[in-house]
Parts: structure tokens; sequence; C-alpha cells
């Protein structure tokens, strides 16, 4: 695959089309095609599809990629990838995931979304990977920050910098708008750090 910036998207695949969420993780989507980004999903349904097909809305020269986990339930391949793997396992994907990705957004979702987003947390945090940053988007990750912010940093489980990568947004136009502006400060560095160079297995 061409050396895109690519960004993650991870959020409930039972979420459906129609659903707030879904309109605002297409939006999401279709405004990082329009500014030449990879997307990459789990290419399932819900939010994956939302995704995805968001990215598909516009022409871009940037791709639309699913990275498909087999289960027994729910998890079908959308129809809106133009690169899609499968796995038979969760850790070869999540792996998979953190080595093509240069930004993460966590968008609302279950056990699978916190898997994927305290997975990425802690590759960043021991330093496996660069310093990619981690977008947290919508309401219900409010309680989540005020408890990490109260108990664990608190109770010193975790440093203060260990939360400086992690952003939080409930507007899609902001994420869009953060996201460019951190590949912008990337352009400009003199030196470069990419998971597809550094994190290998």
């Amino acid at each position: 695959m061409e050396p895109h910036y690519r960004v993650a998207i991870f959020g409930s695949s039972r979420i459906r089309e129609g659903d707030r969420e879904y309109r605002d993780v297409y939006e999401i989507a279709r405004g990082l095609a329009e500014l030449g980004f990879d997307v990459v999903t789990g290419g399932g349904p819900g939010l994956m599809q939302a995704a995805n097909a968001g990215h598909r809305s516009v022409p871009s020269v940037s791709e639309s990629i699913g990275l498909n986990i087999k289960l027994p339930r729910e998890q079908v391949a959308n129809p809106f990838l133009d690169i899609k793997k499968e796995f038979d396992r969760f850790s070869g994907r999540l792996d998979t995931f953190m080595s093509l990705s240069d930004a993460v957004i966590v968008a609302p979702g279950g056990i699978g979304t916190l898997l994927e987003l305290f997975y990425s947390w802690q590759l960043v945090q021991v330093g496996h990977i660069c310093k990619t940053p981690i977008i947290l988007y919508g309401e219900i990750w409010r309680p989540l920050l005020r408890w990490l912010n109260e108990e664990v940093l608190r109770r010193g489980f975790i440093g203060a910098e260990d939360l400086q990568g992690v952003f939080h947004l409930d507007s899609s136009g902001d994420v869009v708008d953060l996201i460019q502006r951190i590949h912008e400060g990337r352009s400009r560095s003199a030196s470069v750090c990419v998971n597809f160079e550094k994190y290998r297995v």
C-alpha cells in the first residue's frame, strides 16, 4: 500500500445507519478522505461501516481499509472497502491496526472498542509505537476520563504525561480539524516517526 497518512477509527458494530453516531462517524471519515488520508477500520458493520462508507463517498486517492475479524456473529465485512484483510485472532489484528495507523479515533463502543483503545494507549505509553494521538469522540467517554483523572492518576497508577496524547472532542468537525493540524505539524518536523516503520512484532 502507498504510505499515506492513515487514521484508525474504532467503534461499535451495533450502531445502525441513521443513528446520530453513525452520521457523525460518516462525516469524520468523509472529511479525512477529502484531506487525502486513509481510513482503517475493523471492516464490519455499525460505526466501522459508517467510517468506510463516509470515506468512499468522495473521490480520493486515499484508501478505505478493513481489518475484519472472523466471529460467529456480528462481524460481516461491509461493502465499502478498497482493501480487506481477515484475521482469526484479535492479537494479530490489533498489531496490524497499530502498524498501519498514524492517529486513532475512538467512537462510542463496547468491550471490543475498549480493547482497541487501551491496547493503542498501552503501546504509546511503553514506546512500542510513535506518540500516536488518540482522540475520544463523543460524550460517552467523559465519565471514563473523569475516573482516570480522579482515581487512576490521583493514585499514581499513571502519570500526567500518559494523558497528554489523549484528546476528547464532541464535534465531528473538530476531530477532522485536529487531525489536520497534527498532520501539518508532523509534516513540518525534521524527523518523523512512522508506526509502519517502528512497530514490528
